[in-house]
């Protein structure tokens, strides 16, 4: 896809699964398992879509999914379903590999947005700088008891370590025309990202509005540490989007990873893009 003079292409990192529950939070799961069908252990299935930009002089990713660093037991666990590395979805959908990429950037440091930093103890994308807001830096450096789990300091140590890391304010413009801001919502520390060019946007939720069935207010996952503020910024930005027929992408969205809007019945609907 082409946004003005920069190419924009989605690269999926791995299936995996995790709990419907916690994923739709106060939503019954009669209503969401319409849109979500679990499996017998009552995970729905996700996926990481990591956002690749080509702007002629650089070349960036924005998150890179799950990792390939997992035991057999949390592979389990995560119902991970790996079809093939990182690295080879970014030659196969980009046309370069890690060591082409000149900008990572992390919206936050979860397992299944930092997981692809590193291939070992090593950094994947050995040319590159990484770039992540210093807030959301010392925060997984010392997490909270209730995401501490979410962090794994594998993902982000070996790039101290190789002096690749570059810890960055709360808003940046990394890029000519990508803007990352931090929202608080999901943490207090998640960043989104705007691209705009050519007259078009696109605008990257991340965990604030993980997959389109998020879209609605209500439906905000329990991991959300301040839930009524990411239900807020829905209610803020969402019209915004529509009005403006933004490109919306949806990080773990599996079938859908962006989107225009349409108002349905009085109610905000994705729109499929038209190839």
């Amino acid at each position: 896809m082409l946004l003005g003079d920069y190419r924009v292409e989605i690269i999926p990192d791995t299936e995996f699964w995790l709990d419907g529950g916690a994923m739709f939070g106060v939503v019954p799961r009669v209503l969401w398992e319409r849109v979500s069908p679990p499996d017998d252990l009552n995970r729905v299935k996700l996926t990481c879509n990591c956002i690749f930009i080509d702007t002629g002089k650089q070349k960036v990713i924005i998150e890179t999914g799950m990792g390939e660093k997992w035991s057999p037991r949390e592979t389990e666990m995560y119902g991970i379903k790996r079809v093939r590395p990182l690295a080879e979805s970014l030659k196969t959908i980009a046309g370069c590999g890690p060591g082409d990429i000149d900008l990572v950037i992390n919206t936050h440091l979860h397992f299944d947005h930092a997981g692809g930093n590193t291939v070992g103890e090593k950094p994947q994308f050995t040319k590159a700088r990484y770039l992540v807001s210093r807030s959301e830096f010392e925060h997984a450096e010392s997490p909270h008891e209730r995401d501490r789990a979410s962090y794994l300091c594998e993902n982000w140590q070996p790039l101290i370590d190789s002096q690749q890391l570059d810890l960055m304010p709360h808003s940046y413009e990394p890029i000519e025309g990508l803007v990352v801001e931090q929202v608080r919502g999901h943490s207090e520390t998640m960043q989104t990202v705007r691209l705009s060019r050519g007259g078009n946007t696109l605008f990257g939720f991340f965990d604030m509005i993980p997959t389109r069935h998020h879209l609605s207010p209500a439906w905000i996952m329990s991991y959300d540490l301040y839930p009524t503020e990411t239900m807020a910024f829905k209610k803020e930005v969402l019209p915004e989007a529509l009005r403006e027929n933004w490109i919306c992408h949806f990080y773990h969205d599996q079938d859908m990873p962006l989107c225009r809007l349409a108002e349905v019945n009085g109610k905000i609907q994705p729109l499929p893009i038209e190839s």
